[in-house]
């Protein structure tokens, strides 16, 4: 689960990590309200969106007066910001955040995620701050520095100041980053978070560290932990589809096909969208309908997927172990009478009961396209997608 910008600062305020001051505002009015509040005679407004690149897609404003607050918040409230990480919808813009300007010296980009490849805890700086990380990794790779963590130590201090020398700070700055560093670590593992970044922490021109934007994201099998967190969810920055499949404890994603997948089990899943692509076919999302499939999980499956207008085909790819294949049989039959299913639809069920699921989908009298395996399968619904 992700947060807001002004969201993630005043977890990190909490955690002693320094911030500039900002408040949050959801109409122009209180834009200028916030402004004024804060005080001084330069402010930047931020549109509150769940993705990076807000300043190059005009999500970033800076404002010299109380009109010019106005202005930059009325631009960006009620629109949606597209950057390269929303995709062309785009992400809607309901709030933003009005913030103290800042004398910037110099930008450094830091976070803590996991290194999956070692299985521990990755602190990650680069001189280059401002910039999309991706980006310095591909084009000056040695700009990044890294230290991995023991999870039984924690992070070091020396590792902390390994890294604030190789940003080339000095003196106090030195020290002001390796409290940074260890205060963003407890805010890691306290918060069970899958990411934490600053980009950019900036060194002010009175050589102070300062947090300058904040990026939490938390791990959603963790977050029944953090009913506080779970509070600051916001639904619409979610896809949309995403959030009706949660909501029947679906595991959807959507993609750019036209062929809709509803699989059981996570591993079966992407072997059923490499058969597709390997066949010739684009899947238009990942659907897991778990072990514990039910015939109204089924039926609501299908009404997910066939929301998407860019489905041709459907192939529902069931092997019954925990659950049984006559079940989603029946949950298949009543997805097609109640949903109205208008495109082919390919069933292969292998597992408990499947000889009675096949046997009650070939007496249902609906067009439903039975498969032998899973190879049939591909090559069945590739073929009826593109109208062979």
């Amino acid at each position: 689960m992700n947060l807001h910008e002004y969201q993630a600062k005043e977890i990190f305020r909490n955690y002693g990590i320094p911030v500039p001051a900002g408040r949050v505002a959801g109409s122009a009015d209180e834009a200028v309200t916030a402004a004024k509040a804060l005080g001084g005679s330069v402010w930047v407004v931020k549109a509150q969106v769940h993705a990076g690149g807000r300043g190059k897609a005009g999500g970033v404003k800076l404002a010299r007066d109380a009109d010019a607050v106005r202005s930059a918040a009325a631009a960006m409230l009620g629109t949606r910001l597209t950057t390269k990480q929303t995709g062309p919808e785009g992400l809607p813009v309901e709030r933003v955040y009005v913030e103290s300007g800042s004398d910037i010296e110099r930008e450094i980009y830091l976070s803590l995620t996991l290194n999956r490849e070692k299985g521990r805890i990755a602190l990650i700086a680069s001189s280059a701050g401002g910039m999309d990380i991706e980006e310095v990794a591909e084009k000056t790779p040695e700009q990044i520095l890294s230290v991995t963590v023991h999870p039984s130590a924690g992070l070091q201090p020396y590792q902390a100041r390994q890294i604030a020398f190789g940003l080339g700070l000095k003196g106090p700055q030195i020290a002001e980053f390796q409290s940074i560093a260890a205060a963003l670590y407890k805010l890691y593992m306290e918060q069970d978070a899958s990411l934490v970044e600053v980009n950019p922490l900036i060194v002010t021109k009175a050589g102070k560290l300062v947090a300058l934007d904040a990026k939490i994201n938390v791990d959603a099998n963790a977050i029944f932990r953090h009913p506080d967190l779970a509070k600051l969810r916001d639904a619409s920055q979610e896809d949309p589809m995403e959030r009706r499949a949660s909501e029947h404890e679906l595991n959807y994603v959507s993609l750019d096909g036209d062929i809709a997948c509803m699989v059981n089990g996570a591993g079966l899943a992407m072997a059923t969208m490499d058969l597709i692509k390997l066949h010739g076919g684009q899947p238009a999302n990942f659907l897991d309908v778990g072990g514990g499939a039910t015939s109204e999980r089924v039926t609501a499956a299908f009404q997910l997927i066939l929301s998407n207008p860019k489905v041709r085909a459907v192939l529902v790819n069931i092997f019954g172990g925990i659950v049984r294949c006559d079940l989603i049989a029946d949950g298949v039959i009543n997805a097609v009478k109640n949903v109205g299913v208008k495109v082919p639809v390919v069933v292969r069920l292998e597992g408990t009961n499947a000889d009675k699921a096949r046997t009650t989908l070939a007496d249902s009298g609906l067009t439903i396209t039975p498969a032998t395996d899973l190879t049939d399968a591909a090559r069945k619904i590739v073929a009826l997608a593109a109208g062979k």
